[in-house]
């Protein structure tokens, strides 16, 4: 059988098939990616996970039917997708999902005549999906991430700034050596420290907004007349019909069963808060493991302009590190993230330098 077009009853070009080829090839490995994330997976997740799989194999069986004779060998995929699969296979993790989640918002089936309606609807749903279950990932791994973060991003910049004005003072080696590690220990320390305050004060925050255990043993002795359950449900939000009804609910169902809903609950956001000692512990790690790369010319003996050409450019690495993690599991453009906290790093150290010349002119 040989390919037709779906815009034409002519036969195929060969670039229509070139396409379909790679289209099959694709479809193959990112069916490969859900079901290696499937297999790390259990319960709901895993479900959801075959399911996509499937579905993508539904697609790869459209491209095939096209293709018919001219399917020739099997393709690989795209170097994008296969480095997904085997990162799927040996890790599963949160950053696969985010990936994958970039990679159908990107699918060009909305555009192409050759793909039905019914798959580019299937490839936008998909990345809707892919796109709760990474949420789900994120919420895990929130706090901790962005103690993280925030610590590694402060360190680089901040002893990078105090390095490049120190040294543009006129200062030795020696004495941009030690401020470098003492701003390590003094950023690391206060940056630990004003983490574990904040997410526990954050936390402290959420466990006053959550509604108090003893208040469901109360309902049953409620005067249904005056009903001041409904008061509750009017204070978390709720309209004087909505909460008059709902509670109505609740109390009609005492005599039958043990009331299944008590006071409107605020949400347990405790999990993207993270805990205190967590969050400072990576907080502190994650400083001083950024603030320790400028400092490492002036370790190993550099001093001056070769010491700072290098502290700038391991600095701008990591920066660019950092920013690109951050846009994956936004799912954000990794390269746009990246080079504006390379932009941001650098800008706040160029300031500092100019400011140190300032200083070093003026005691001079």
């Amino acid at each position: 059988m040989v390919a037709v077009s779906l815009r034409s009853d002519t036969p195929a070009s060969r670039a229509d098939v070139r396409r379909w080829r790679r289209y099959l090839a694709d479809e193959r490995a990112e069916a490969a990616v859900y079901r290696n994330l499937a297999a790390r997976r259990s319960g709901e997740e895993r479900e959801i996970l075959a399911a996509l799989a499937e579905a993508e194999g539904r697609h790869a069986e459209h491209w095939l039917d096209l293709l018919g004779d001219d399917v020739g060998r099997p393709q690989r995929g795209s170097l994008r997708t296969r480095v997904l699969a085997v990162l799927a296979k040996r890790f599963g993790s949160v950053f696969v999902l985010a990936l994958m989640q970039r990679a159908e918002d990107r699918s060009p089936y909305a555009d192409d005549a050759d793909a039905t309606a019914r798959m580019a609807a299937d490839e936008r749903i998909h990345g809707e999906v892919v796109r709760g279950l990474a949420n789900r990932g994120r919420m895990r791994l929130s706090g901790t991430f962005r103690a993280a973060v925030f610590g590694a991003n402060d360190g680089l910049v901040s002893n990078l700034a105090l390095i490049i004005g120190i040294s543009a003072s006129g200062a030795d080696r020696h004495f941009v050596l030690l401020s470098g590690i003492a701003g390590l220990l003094a950023g690391a320390l206060s940056m630990g420290a004003g983490e574990y305050v904040s997410v526990r004060s954050q936390r402290e925050l959420l466990d006053a907004s959550t509604p108090h255990p003893e208040a469901r043993s109360a309902v049953s002795d409620l005067d249904v007349d005056a009903n001041e359950l409904a008061l509750v449900y009017r204070a978390r939000g709720m309209s004087e019909a909505e909460a008059t009804e709902h509670a109505a609910r609740v109390l009609s169902g005492i005599g039958e069963r043990r009331p299944a809903t008590g006071p409107v609950p605020v949400g347990d956001d405790h999990e993207a808060v993270g805990t205190g000692l967590s969050a400072a512990v990576s907080s502190f790690c994650f400083f001083a493991s950024g603030a320790v790369i400028p400092v490492l010319p002036f370790l190993f003996g550099m001093q001056g302009w070769p010491a700072i050409a290098v502290a700038g450019g391991l600095v701008g690495i990591a920066l660019l590190g950092t920013g690109a993690v951050v846009g994956v599991l936004s799912g954000a453009s990794p390269g746009k993230r990246a080079f504006r906290q390379l932009a941001i790093g650098f800008g706040a150290a160029i300031v500092t330098y100019a400011l140190g010349l300032l200083f070093g002119t003026g005691a001079a």
